[in-house]
């Protein structure tokens, strides 16, 4: 046994060399002022052993008298080079017998923190302060009881503008007090199967999965997803009793010892003295737990009930071997609709081999157990660990089978080495991030871009395996799609070198993303715009309906209309659609934009058809014309005029809808009369109300201006409106409110101006909306009330944050990029060679402030440039963007040309 530890002591030495983010405590030497003996030495403050008695500790030689005097040591870290820093965490001793009560840090720039009220139990002081440049700090004991006074360990952090990568500026923090299930997964790669991460509070939808407010976990889930979830795991003491569910096996746990980022987590989960750290690959989750007592362990898997959006139900699960098991169960209780019963396949192994497995059924508790079926089952390996003893977890999922879990498992994660994983991970997640590298501005603008790429990028997950099997679950009768489904294993076309051609997702509702990740993901991954236009068109090859927010290889049918329609159609204009027939995906996108389509029902297809408008529904009505718009323009390009025309004619059609005496839209019933002129209300519109949605009829916004009687009219209405929003700070209650940027019918209105003469209030707005709906960087703040919907908001915000936009989408014709005013000193987005010429494009801003938001001049690739616009074309080839800004609008710049095809 004793060499057993040892070895151990030596694998977490090298394990946890690098103990967090930007933890540099390991980087610095440590010297102090006593040493209690060698197996105390300074060093072990920075070696990882957190929180275990007489393990990794420093204590200095003790002394005492009879009238109260105690020995204050202080120990210090020098580092070779200046570093900035602005957080330090310190751990006491556990030990009961000495306490380090409180102390003061004192840094090599003559600046002084007193700390007070250490925890006398091993757990962490996060100590924070204004950033600091130095080469050491000493913390001097001031107050204490005990002889060998002394820390567990110490971490220092860099302060996040002085950190050299892109993960260390994400905080998946923001907003998480309001966030949906699946708004915080540490646990997963760039559009990962695997999704885990630990759940605060178990409730559907809002304020469900990992609340910041919360101070106990409730279990690890492995999957939060699009109406999908479950397979929860818990480390817990063999005391616990797995019956009593959550309620029993939860425990709490502290933000101050806490490390989150993408690719990775640490918990201390302080009722069962167990460190949790979490790292994932694209389809296996890799856990490591670290015991601070000697204790009779269990590691829980609950295979049923409720895991905030779904229910787990019939689970069977099987042992292999002392070191592994196997199993499935049905994912059911969609709230949104989609598949009814969506089968989950896993295979979970261990680095050391369990005494036996025990489990529960129901209320039952079972012992010694191989096998297990039912609804409310479990099931828990059992283990006697030792202070600092590990044990290590590996689970890998498949939606089509044991075997394909089984095989992503080898493929992916066929080893032990935690570290290389979450090394692998952090370094995918920076060069994913890193795509686009921003610059200057304030440190909070850049927390906020990075943690919105974070979630453009984590959002909407894969669901093939390696082998490029997929679940095929599309089933509909005639035009009525149906959720009891029949279950197919089909697998995807391969490349020369054995790759699959692309991938297939589950996703939250593609509803009105032509207003962001259809434009931000050409820009730096068009990669990832193919993947997901060639995806939504295999689920229409294999069902004969282009999903709205497709699951388990099935669809929900979530919001309305044929969105996926302005994703395909921006990808083919921007020349990005290369692995596909062009014209195949128009017949899919037409047959769906037609009587048996996704688009709607067939009456009211056919409805629309014949007289321009939805019946009793303006928001589907404004939806559908744009939709329209853009098939036409694919059209256009394929050259199918017949097609051209018949599109580009029901795209107009919104115009029905127009109320001359309130210059607004309005819905009408099927005999042509409004059904209200109520401007604020949501009646007969989707989530909005007219003076949100009107302005969605992007593809024309010169003829809404024609129907209010020109430029100046329309400017003048959607400023009020703007002035009216900005008491609510642009965000509003569905339906709710001038204007929201809570919610994604009304995030093109700011952007309208451009294209109404007045390009100066887009720059003006933008600025405003950046600034109070979406620049909260705090658990409470930071998406306008988090309908986020995997990625949309972070990506307007993003868009926002670089000066950039399209008011169509990048659907046109020709398509371009709307310019505004980036809070960025410069952004340099690095062109993908797959898919452009270009090797970089730079964004340039000069006198760049708060105040000064308005554009004074622009240059692109050192020639003046007077629109508010520039080419998708120019931009494939790489170039410079050079933009003045000032504290006073430039009237006469960029009024004069709209883009192409633009009236």
């Amino acid at each position: 046994m004793k060499y057993i530890i040892l070895l151990v002591c030596s694998l977490l030495l090298a394990i946890n060399a690098e103990a967090g983010t930007d933890n540099i405590a390991v980087l610095a030497k440590a010297t102090a002022s006593t040493t209690f003996s060698p197996e105390y030495s300074p060093q072990n403050v920075t070696d990882g052993f957190i929180g275990i008695e007489n393990k990794g500790e420093w204590a200095c030689q003790g002394q005492t008298a009879f009238w109260g005097y105690v020995r204050f040591p202080w120990i210090q870290l020098d580092w070779k080079e200046e570093v900035s820093v602005n957080r330090i965490v310190l751990y006491d001793r556990p030990t009961l017998k000495e306490f380090t009560g409180s102390g003061k840090l004192l840094f090599s720039d003559g600046s002084v923190v007193w700390v007070n009220a250490i925890p006398n139990n091993g757990m962490a002081k996060t100590v924070t302060f204004k950033t600091k440049k130095i080469k050491w700090v000493r913390f001097i004991v001031t107050d204490g009881d005990g002889s060998n006074l002394g820390l567990s360990e110490i971490e220092v952090f860099r302060s996040p503008e002085n950190n050299n990568d892109y993960v260390s500026k994400v905080d998946p923090y923001i907003e998480t007090n309001r966030g949906r299930y699946f708004y915080f997964i540490t646990g997963c790669r760039p559009f990962g199967m695997m999704s885990a991460a630990p759940h605060t509070r178990n409730k559907n939808q809002w304020g469900g999965g990992y609340v910041y407010n919360e101070d106990h976990i409730l279990g690890y889930g492995q999957i939060h997803d699009w109406s999908l979830s479950g397979l929860e795991i818990m480390p817990a003491p063999s005391s616990v009793n797995p019956v009593g569910g959550e309620t029993v096996w939860q425990s709490q746990y502290s933000h101050d010892d806490e490390i989150v980022q993408p690719g990775y987590q640490r918990n201390f989960l302080s009722d069962h003295h167990t460190w949790v750290e979490l790292t994932t690959t694209d389809r296996v989750s890799f856990y490591r737990f670290t015991y601070t007592k000697d204790m009779s362990a269990q590691i829980i898997t609950n295979l049923g009930g409720v895991i905030c959006g779904t229910t787990m139900t019939h689970a069977q699960v099987k042992q292999v071997n002392n070191t592994s098991f196997e199993g499935s169960f049905s994912d059911v209780g969609r709230l949104w609709g989609g598949p009814k019963d969506v089968k989950v396949f896993f295979v979970i192994t261990f680095d050391k081999p369990f005494k036996t497995m025990n489990g529960w059924s129901g209320k039952k508790l079972l012992n010694n157990i191989t096998t297990l079926k039912g609804d409310s089952i479990g099931v828990a390996p059992q283990y006697d660990v030792q202070a600092g003893e590990q044990v290590q977890m590996k689970i890998a999922i498949s939606y089509t089978s044991i075997e394909n879990a089984r095989k992503n498992l080898e493929e992916e994660c066929s080893g032990w080495d935690f570290n290389a994983i979450k090394s692998e991970s952090k370094k995918i997640w920076n060069t994913w991030l890193g795509k686009i590298d921003v610059s200057g501005g304030k440190i909070d603008h850049q927390i906020k871009f990075y943690t919105d790429l974070w979630h453009v990028l984590l959002g909407r997950h894969k669901i093939n395996d390696v082998s490029g099997d997929y679940p095929d679950r599309t089933n509909r009768k005639g035009a009525i799609p149906l959720n009891d489904t029949t279950f197919r294993i089909k697998t995807l076309p391969k490349m020369a070198d054995g790759k699959v051609k692309f991938n297939m997702y589950n996703t939250d509702a593609w509803w009105l993303t032509q207003w962001n990740l259809n434009i931000l993901w050409g820009l730096a991954w068009p990669e990832v715009q193919e993947d997901m236009s060639l995806s939504m068109l295999r689920f229409a090859e294999d069902g004969g309906l282009l999903p709205r927010g497709p699951v388990g290889g099935g669809d929900t049918y979530i919001m309305t209309s044929c969105p996926v329609t302005n994703l395909i159609v921006g990808t083919y204009m921007k020349g990005l659609l290369k692995k596909t027939d062009p014209n195949l995906a128009f017949d899919i996108i037409k047959a769906n934009h037609l009587p048996g389509g996704v688009l709607g029902s067939e009456e009211e297809v056919t409805f629309y058809t014949k007289n321009g408008y939805w019946p009793d529904n303006a928001g589907i009505t404004v939806e559908a014309a744009f939709q329209d718009y853009a098939a036409a323009q694919m059209a256009y390009k394929l050259n199918r005029k017949e097609d051209y025309d018949f599109f580009t004619k029901r795209s107009a059609g919104w115009k029905k809808l127009y109320d001359p005496g309130q210059k607004l839209l309005f819905p009408k019933n099927r005999e042509g009369r409004f059904i209200h002129t109520d401007a604020l209300s949501g009646s007969g519109w989707i989530e909005a109300n007219s003076w949100q949605a009107t302005w969605g009829v992007s593809h024309d916004i010169n003829g809404l201006a024609k129907l209010m009687g020109g430029n100046s009219v329309l400017c003048e209405r959607l400023n009020f409106a703007f002035e009216k929003a900005l008491e609510a700070d642009f965000v509003e209650e569905y339906g709710k409110g001038y204007i929201s940027y809570a919610n994604q019918p009304g995030l093109s209105d700011a952007h309208v101006f451009n294209y109404a003469g007045k390009p100066w209030l887009t720059q003006y707005w933008v600025r405003k909306i950046k600034e109070y709906a979406y620049g909260g960087i705090t658990p409470d703040l930071g998406y306008g009330g988090q309908d986020e919907d995997q990625g949309q908001m972070g990506a307007l915000s993003a868009l926002m944050a670089v000066g950039l936009f399209n008011l169509q989408g990048n659907v046109a014709l020709k398509p371009v990029y709307d310019i505004t005013s980036p809070v960025f000193d410069q952004v340099v987005i690095k062109l993908d060679p797959q898919y452009y010429k270009g090797k970089e494009f730079v964004i340039k801003t000069f006198n760049n402030t708060e105040k000064n938001v308005y554009i004074k001049k622009v240059q692109l690739n050192g020639k003046p440039l007077d629109n508010f616009w520039f080419s998708h074309e120019d931009y494939s080839k790489g170039g410079k963007l050079e933009i003045s800004l000032d504290s006073k609008p430039n009237k006469k710049w960029g009024r004069t040309n709209l883009p192409p095809g633009v009236k």
